[in-house]
């Protein structure tokens, strides 16, 4: 199945080493058309900033009943009516978080023929990136990243985490177990607000050691044309939920809202946490994934860590059947997420077009 996607179509360019040429106009593969940019004062509106909703996680688990129901209140009302949210207190060191997020940040540092080292292919995206999708001629976005996989452990190749800084596979492993662990208590948050059974979702997904977590980290260089470009295209986060650590002091994740795209304003030591394709099958579309999409800035670079809590790869993924009735038939046939992900990493980001295809027995085509 994977045979088409040994290979990029064209030389990889490392988007790192394009901005620190000193460019002052971007190469054309980058220029979006003009009704794809990024709005700015210079052609529409500034864009707005979005305060999505923030909710402390701690309460979630709480002995007062009065604060667990509120808590578990605001994230069903978050799911549903933004598909993003943001949590506090939820349980991941602080301190883990910044000196994971820095240890990324100085591995983009390092030469590139160290990094080089680490280069992926389109087969399992796993190491040094610089595109997603294996159409020739696409447009690309303004970034470079480093995929891994993290869970199941059967997975895991450390010979691919980075040896370089020396404590990086160190707080990988580190910082993965433990966001992976606030996945597991989101869904089952999402379970009882959804009135399953509290591991209902966890175990559709395969049970806590075997769902198939990735970590993803995002670095968006400086750009000289801001406006031009995008640092990650507009899409729906294809697996089961997204955990974001974001860049504190540069604002980049904008969120699709009622048409609009809101800049979403990271509360400090606060994960960003959306909905992805996977939870709006099993949920039978009550709560939807959201398009977002990433900016980039002409002063500042950019960092972001994001693992994506994800079904295991090979099991069938379908409405569950206490949220199908006659009034509410399922929505979407049963599908792998190996099956469903293949078009991401064929097409690369492609908005909605692919979870609101399935719903529709032709395949979407085009993107």
């Amino acid at each position: 199945m994977m045979n088409c996607l040994q290979s990029w179509p064209e030389p990889v360019v490392r988007v790192q080493s394009l901005a620190a040429s000193g460019v002052r106009a971007i190469p054309e593969r980058y220029i979006r058309p003009p009704s794809h940019r990024p709005l700015t004062k210079n052609n529409f509106s500034p864009p707005q900033e979005a305060n999505i909703p923030v909710i402390d996680f701690q309460n979630v688990f709480s002995d007062d009943q009065r604060l667990r129901d509120e808590a578990l209140r605001n994230i069903h009302s978050a799911c549903q009516e933004w598909g993003f949210f943001q949590v506090v207190n939820h349980g991941v060191s602080h301190e883990l978080m910044k000196r994971t997020s820095e240890v990324w940040r100085e591995f983009f540092k390092l030469p590139i023929e160290v990094k080089q080292e680490y280069a992926n292919t389109p087969a399992t995206y796993e190491g040094y990136g610089s595109r997603l999708g294996v159409e020739k001629g696409a447009i690309l976005d303004w970034s470079d990243y480093f995929f891994l996989n993290y869970m199941p452990e059967s997975l895991r190749n450390p010979n691919i985490w980075p040896a370089t800084p020396a404590s990086c596979r160190e707080l990988v492993a580190e910082y993965g177990h433990e966001v992976c662990k606030l996945g597991g208590k989101l869904m089952k948050a999402f379970s009882i607000n959804l009135g399953l059974e509290e591991d209902l979702l966890l175990k559709a997904f395969g049970g806590e050691e075997n769902v198939g977590a990735c970590f993803r980290v995002n670095y968006y260089p400086k750009c000289p044309q801001p406006d031009l470009t995008l640092g990650l295209s507009p899409h729906s986060d294809p697996g089961g939920l997204t955990i974001l650590l974001p860049d504190e002091n540069v604002a980049g994740l904008q969120v699709c809202r009622n048409g609009s795209w809101l800049t979403v304003k990271p509360v400090p030591n606060a994960f960003i946490i959306n909905i992805g394709d996977q939870i709006q099958v099993l949920s039978n579309a009550i709560y939807q994934s959201v398009e977002h999409r990433v900016i980039v800035n002409s002063n500042k670079d950019r960092v972001s860590l994001a693992i994506f809590y994800n079904p295991k790869s090979d099991l069938l993924i379908e409405p569950s059947k206490q949220l199908v009735s006659d009034e509410r038939p399922a929505l979407y046939p049963p599908m792998t997420y190996d099956e469903y992900r293949l078009y991401v990493r064929t097409k690369g980001p492609c908005g909605k077009k692919q979870v609101e295809s399935l719903k529709s027995p032709r395949p979407c085509s085009e993107c």
